[in-house]
């Protein structure tokens, strides 16, 4: 199973103004059912629950049910310390360090970055990605 790193700011929570983005839940769903889910945000250092806690506030019961299947990561300074390069992973995030897209780079796997832009069209960003996430499956089965 593909594994997909999850950021919580700019990615599941718009951030001006704070909510969840459209499409954010039915994202969640689909992610959480089709792929290895971990979290890779300064809301989860260790502890998964703190992550769905703090998302507590945006989404309703049913998608925190879902996002309990999110697991737990634990990185100091760079969030790429958190990745396993050995496995099949995709990475989504609004707001990559330099120093960690080229931890990215220097395992040739800068095309496992997948960039989300809420900014750029909140209305359909995350549509576009699972889209993408799609197509990941199909090449895979």
């Amino acid at each position: 199973m593909i594994r997909l790193y999850l950021d919580i700011d700019g990615v599941l929570l718009t951030k001006r103004n704070t909510q969840s983005p459209d499409f954010g839940a039915e994202f969640i769903v689909f992610v959480t059912q089709y792929f290895d889910c971990y979290w890779l945000t300064t809301h989860c250092r260790g502890l998964a629950h703190t992550a769905v806690q703090y998302l507590a506030s945006f989404y309703g019961v049913s998608t925190l049910q879902h996002l309990q299947a999110v697991k737990a990561t634990m990185w100091e300074t760079l969030k790429t310390e958190a990745i396993d390069f050995s496995t099949d992973f995709y990475w989504l995030e609004d707001a990559p360090f330099k120093s960690e897209q080229l931890a990215l780079h220097k395992h040739g796997l800068t095309d496992r970055l997948l960039l989300v832009d809420l900014d750029l069209d909140k209305a359909f960003e995350l549509r576009k990605h699972k889209m993408y996430l799609e197509e990941l499956l199909t090449a895979t089965e």
